[in-house]
């Protein structure tokens, strides 16, 4: 067996003769270890939560290209009278280049009076003017009937399909209007679809790209991409924007793109802020087990000085004693560590139900391998830290003097 091999397994078999006074050393580094396990996996849910209420309350994945109708000159904004518009073949285009990560759709958009056929109530509503692909790429969901069809934007069939919102304000109950007309900026078209809207929308109508209530053309056709999650958002921003200069040239002036993302941005960082302030309180946890396990270790030395000097006399260098005392102060922290993490996992599963009955949220905690992995090394440290000091005053004691301490 080598030395070093030597030094760890009389370090273990010393924590092993004197197991409660192993266990009482790590009190410290257990409260210390379990506080930040359940920060860093309370702050991980709560960053989880906050991300998901984003999402389904706004447009945080869409990317919305819009040609620019105006030009500064000056100070003043200019109408350009030859601004790009858009066509159903740069939306499949545009689709095809981006793949399976993103939906894309066409749509023009104008606000519109809806009534239903027959009565004089008027509702306020936005009218979007759209392809097939717009379900997918507004991630709205069909409740009753179809969506808009590739037959009806090539036919220009009247046609439209209406929030659920929408509808029950129509008629009090939405499905119903399936199959029956209503009336969109004076045209009658027949209700094909009702559909769910993901984005917090109430008064939607979609209607087929060119329909005839758009009128004449107040806002130009835009471009929208749906990321398949909130992450790819940058990346595709990127291949979006050489997509246009591709296909348009290189003015940058000529389309305005723009997404939601800052606002995970900001999400993040004022959740890792939450997580740096706790976490550096409960470090300071951590801290105080380490002074314990400091103390420990220079009791332990002034107890067994004498067997330190056989050692020693026996052949033992100095860094085989520093080893065996390193050892002795990593096995403390990370038994600590362990119990932490296990005491923490436990403080989390009785959190959760407490928070979800006051709060009434489907709040979920985030325990993930990387917490544990950060409790683990963040006691390991303290223990090398804090046993260092302790070992190397044993390895320095003097052979002769420590054999005839008693």
């Amino acid at each position: 067996m080598s030395r070093l091999h030597l030094s760890v397994a009389v370090g273990l078999q010393t924590l092993q003769q004197s197991p409660l006074h192993t266990l009482l050393s790590t009190l410290g580094i257990v409260v210390g270890v379990a506080s930040l396990v359940a920060i860093l996996s309370l702050g991980d849910g709560l960053e989880r939560f906050a991300r998901d209420q984003i999402e389904s309350t706004t447009d945080l994945q869409l990317i919305t290209v819009t040609p620019r109708t105006t030009r500064e000159i000056d100070g003043i904004a200019v109408q350009r009278p030859d601004y790009p518009r858009f066509s159903r073949a740069d939306a499949l285009d545009l689709g095809g280049q981006l793949g399976a990560n993103a939906a894309v759709a066409l749509a023009q958009l104008r606000g519109a009076q809806v009534r239903i056929e027959g009565d004089t109530t008027i509702h306020g509503a936005v009218l979007a003017a759209t392809t097939p692909e717009a379900l997918t790429a507004s991630g709205d969901s069909l409740i009753a009937g179809r969506f808009i069809s590739e037959p009806d934007v090539v036919e220009g069939t009247r046609v439209v399909v209406l929030t659920a919102a929408l509808a029950d304000r129509l008629v009090g109950t939405g499905t119903g209007l399936v199959g029956n007309a209503v009336v969109v900026n004076g045209e009658r078209h027949d209700v094909v679809g009702i559909v769910h809207n993901a984005r917090g929308q109430s008064a939607v109508v979609y209607a087929p790209l060119g329909v005839p209530a758009m009128g004449r053309e107040t806002n130009p056709a835009q471009l929208t991409v749906l990321a398949a999650k909130v992450e790819d958002v940058p990346g595709l921003q990127v291949r979006v924007e050489q997509w246009l200069q591709g296909r348009y040239g290189p003015d940058e002036e000529t389309f305005r793109v723009t997404t939601n993302a800052w606002r995970v941005e900001q999400t993040r960082r004022a959740v890792l802020l939450f997580k740096l302030v706790m976490g550096t309180i409960t470090g300071i946890a951590i801290v105080v087990g380490g002074i314990g396990v400091m103390n420990v270790l220079l009791v332990s030395i002034a107890q067994r000085t004498r067997e330190i000097g056989i050692r020693r006399a026996s052949g033992a260098r100095r860094r085989d004693v520093l080893v065996q005392f390193l050892v002795e102060s990593v096995t403390i922290a990370g038994a600590g560590s362990l119990l932490g993490i296990v005491l923490g996992y436990v403080a989390m599963l009785a959190f959760v139900p407490i928070a979800r009955r006051l709060t009434d949220v489907p709040f979920q905690t985030g325990f993930s391998v990387s917490t544990v992995v950060v409790a683990m090394l963040a006691a390991i440290a303290v223990g090398v830290a804090f046993g260092a000091y302790p070992a190397w005053r044993a390895s320095h004691l003097e052979p002769a003097e420590a054999v005839r301490h008693e």
